[in-house]
């Protein structure tokens, strides 16, 4: 079973920022009585959101501090104050430029006051036992206890020590390190800080594995050693240098904004240009081939391996090895219309359905039934890294040839492969490109679509 720290309030944070933001977008705009107040609100607010993307406004963490918040707030509003302009003048919208610049100046001081209250009042939460994050330390020298004590000061980073692990006899140290997997399999951390120094390589992997299988962080105290080519950035407690795993493009919040919309755009239109009138053709179809319901509902595991249902077209007859079987070449279970379906890939269309609830993405690792999950779990390392975006109805690793059934390790682990890939160099261009290429693979068709 595996088990994630989980913190109640902590996911309200962004999303009540990006709202009051948007908010104080929307007050500005009500101040000049527009006919068509919410379009240009939509307009202005999907500008103010690209802006940021770039000016990287919404990127603030723990130990930011004050100065680069008031930089990053000073650029975004310049930027977005130069599109209001261009905006007004562009629709001639008529006001007078004194007014025009008096609304600006209240906006840009309320935007940049806002964000240093926010900064204030999380790390007076923080300070005060809020949006804790606990960690433990591999590695225990006078560098590793240095740096402890830095935590232990700034109480406002919200940080709570939990445990070292390393050679000595000093009693703070929980165990060496064979000790450390066994112990945090028992009290799971938030993130774990591991000494390069104190480290070997294989150590190192072994870590980054377990931690990405547990969804735990991990972050490096470093020296001269190469960290198994992974993505580093550097973040400053103080004085103090740590690197930082980026896992993902998607850890950024804007990004994961991004996608979001894109998958709900592109949800949405499938749904009103194909499925309203699709479900009943098909769904007509297949009642009249056999017996059962329209569409085959399935446990599948999604982001953080949380489970939920996936829907398709049904393409088999009711059976009992449904949930257990994958479907083979000539499987005799799959009913002659259902093989047309899976041939055209037109049996996961109900699955957008799922991208706009939100359960699934358009695009990402595909989501395998729990049984073959739990397998692949045992046997592949580095196998829950790929929860660690939701799933989606097509991915790179579909589009490169690896789909379908699973005969051999090398299937499932060349899959991965391109997986993590993807979810290491996630783009929106990349997605675009791997719906086009999955469009090809339909239309010249696919050997391994049965």
């Amino acid at each position: 079973m595996i088990v994630r720290k989980t913190h109640r309030y902590s996911f309200l944070i962004l999303p009540t920022i990006y709202f009051l933001d948007s908010l104080l977008i929307f007050l500005f705009l009500y101040q000049f009585h527009l006919k068509h107040l919410l379009l240009h609100f939509i307009i202005l607010n999907a500008v103010w959101f690209i802006i940021s993307y770039f000016t990287k406004f919404y990127e603030i963490y723990r130990n930011t501090k004050p100065a680069e918040i008031i930089s990053k707030t000073i650029k975004q509003v310049l930027i977005f104050d130069l599109s209001i302009i261009s905006f007004f003048h562009l629709l001639s919208i008529t006001q007078s430029n004194r007014f025009l610049i008096k609304e600006l100046l209240i906006l840009n001081f309320s935007l940049l006051t806002f964000k240093l209250l926010i900064y204030v009042l999380l790390k007076y939460y923080r300070a005060k036992g809020g949006n804790v994050r606990t960690f433990t330390i591999v590695g225990y020298n006078e560098e590793t206890k240095k740096f402890k004590d830095i935590l232990d000061a700034r109480v406002d980073y919200g940080y709570k020590f939990d445990s070292f692990f390393g050679q000595g006899s000093d009693d703070k140290i929980e165990g060496d390190y064979n000790q450390l997997i066994p112990y945090l399999k028992r009290n799971p951390v938030d993130v774990i800080f591991c000494s390069l120094k104190e480290c070997s390589d294989e150590q190192i992997k072994n870590i980054i594995i377990y931690a990405d299988d547990h969804f735990m962080s991990v972050k490096f105290i470093p020296d001269n050693k190469e960290i198994l080519g992974k993505d580093l950035k550097i973040d400053y407690f103080e004085y103090f240098p740590i690197l930082s795993l980026n896992k993902s493009p998607l850890d950024k919040p804007v990004n994961k904004i991004i996608k979001r919309i894109f998958d709900i755009l592109f949800s949405l239109i499938i749904i009103l240009t194909l499925l309203w009138w699709l479900i009943p053709l098909i769904g007509l179809i297949i009642k009249l081939e056999s017996k059962g319901p329209i569409l085959f509902k399935q446990k599948r595991n999604g982001i953080n391996y949380k489970p939920f249902e996936c829907y398709k077209f049904r393409s088999m007859r009711p059976n009992d090895l449904a949930d257990i079987k994958q479907v083979s070449k000539n499987d005799n279970r799959v009913t002659k219309f259902g093989k047309l379906l899976r041939q055209t890939s037109l049996d996961e269309l109900p699955q957008f359905l799922n991208v706009f609830k939100g359960d699934m993405s358009v695009v990402g690792p595909r989501p395998h039934m729990v049984k073959e999950n739990e397998r692949f779990l045992k046997r592949i390392d580095k196998f829950m890294g790929r929860h660690y975006v939701k799933p989606g109805i097509t991915g790179l690793a579909q589009v490169k040839g690896y789909r379908g059934e699973v005969k051999t390790d090398d299937d499932i682990i060349n899959r991965l492969k391109y997986d993590l890939f993807y979810i290491e160099n996630w783009s929106l261009w990349l997605d675009i490109k791997i719906i086009l290429f999955t469009v090809y693979n339909i239309i010249r068709g696919d050997e391994k679509a049965y």
